[in-house]
């Protein structure tokens, strides 16, 4: 048996105002040849299907259009989990019509683990696989807020409340296989930040909880999952060294600091034949890049070498390079914009965005006509702000903490629920 792990499309984030929608497709297109190709039993779709929680029509077409071309796949099951990015409600409208389409989706925990805890068939109408098919946790699904509450008291009953989840739908699971045979693996979704896991500048992974200290331990996890397929985090990587907890990673590069890193989609492997039924085999399946990323850095002199080697560069659509310029030169260069647009005239590079360093450094915490919001994440802003209006540094933490709970509750509305 076969599974194919893959989470945080994104589907309609666009990057410095530029659409992305032909790329979306093109990785869709791939996706589902992929699973063709590889005879993909099941596919798992760990979070982050969409980049907001009402996505523009052309982001739902795309989304139906691929889960339609799968069903008439070799692809037995599809299997989708909300993420944090994901409106549960909207997820979950149509559940009852993807289930005619063996596509099962699981927007939010309910009052039954039933729902969440999966038992999946092959053609034969044998059940093959468990799945623990859990969800981005929202706050409100696993703490119960008590008024005084320090911020630790805040995390350590959401960790609590996460190891509680987990190790409910485990039991459940386990129950499940025993009566079944004992002989069927048991997979887990999961849509969380794991202690120690790796990010990079600029992937728009935002906190998923006031504080940002509630990383998991990979031992919230029970024994009983042969494998946790994770989303959330953009780069693919092991969880504490283990073969078999993972994050995919997203498919496409959500900024340019990951325009140099290979996105990959997991391949899981069960071997019935060989009587390891549950023990997985893990292999990376790389995706190609459907518009190329580059981040220049340097001084003039560098910046300028490295637009003129990608002017040469011919892409297999014709398509231009997306780039992102910082400046870091010891001249200061008032007129940066004016002069790469002078360079880049009949290049194949479109400069999407540019960072003056030098100028910044100069102004300091100023905010100057070459640093925009896009440089700025919200909690930058609002610093600014207490900045601006010269607020002691004693009332900042409460004032900043305030402001996260605010930021967390807007995050986690479910804007399509009523």
């Amino acid at each position: 048996m076969k599974i194919l792990h893959t989470s945080d499309w994104h589907i309609g984030r666009t990057l410095y105002g530029r659409k992305r929608y032909e790329e979306f497709e093109a990785f869709l297109i791939w996706l589902a040849e992929a699973i063709q190709k590889n005879s993909i039993d099941v596919l798992i779709v760990a979070g982050d299907v969409f980049d907001t929680s009402t996505p523009s029509n052309r982001a739902q077409e795309l989304y139906y259009r691929f889960l339609c071309r799968v069903a008439i796949s070799s692809c037995r099951h599809v299997l989708i989990v909300a993420g944090n990015h994901d409106s549960p409600s909207f997820l979950n409208a149509p559940r009852e019509l993807l289930k005619a389409l063996d596509v099962h989706v699981v927007g939010n925990i309910s009052s039954s683990l039933e729902d969440e805890v999966l038992v999946l068939c092959d053609k034969q109408d044998v059940p093959e696989l468990i799945v623990c098919a859990v969800p981005y946790l929202r706050d409100r699904d696993i703490r119960v807020a008590e008024a005084g509450e320090s911020i630790e008291d805040k995390e350590r009953k959401l960790i609590d409340g996460i190891r509680t989840h987990y190790a409910a739908v485990a039991t459940l699971a386990e129950q499940k296989r025993e009566s079944l045979g004992g002989g069927i693996p048991i997979v887990a979704t999961g849509h969380l930040f794991t202690a120690g896991g790796q990010t990079v500048d600029g992937d728009g992974v935002r906190d998923l909880y006031v504080g940002s200290l509630a990383h998991v331990a990979a031992g919230i996890f029970p024994a009983s999952f042969d494998y946790v397929a994770l989303g959330h985090l953009h780069v693919p990587q092991k969880v504490n060294g283990s073969e078999t907890i993972r994050y995919s990673g997203s498919p496409l590069p959500m900024g340019f600091g990951e325009a140099k890193q290979q996105k990959s989609v997991c391949l899981v492997a069960f071997d019935q034949a060989q009587g390891l039924s549950k023990t997985a085999s893990v292999q990376m399946i790389d995706v190609p890049v459907f518009q190329k990323l580059e981040r220049i850095r340097g001084d003039w002199g560098g910046i300028l070498n490295r637009i003129l080697e990608l002017s040469v560069i011919d892409a297999p659509d014709g398509s231009a390079v997306w780039a992102e310029v910082i400046y870091e030169g010891d001249e200061v260069i008032g007129d940066l914009r004016e002069r790469l647009e002078a360079e880049i005239s009949n290049a194949k590079v479109e400069v999407l965005r540019i960072k003056n360093n030098r100028v910044i450094d100069r102004v300091l915490r100023q905010i100057h006509q070459e640093e925009s919001l896009d440089d700025l994440n919200v909690n930058d802003v609002f610093e600014r702000c207490l900045d601006v209006n010269c607020i002691p540094d004693e009332q900042r933490p409460e004032l900043l903490r305030a402001y996260k709970e605010t930021l967390s509750s807007l995050h986690e509305e479910d804007v399509k629920a009523e």
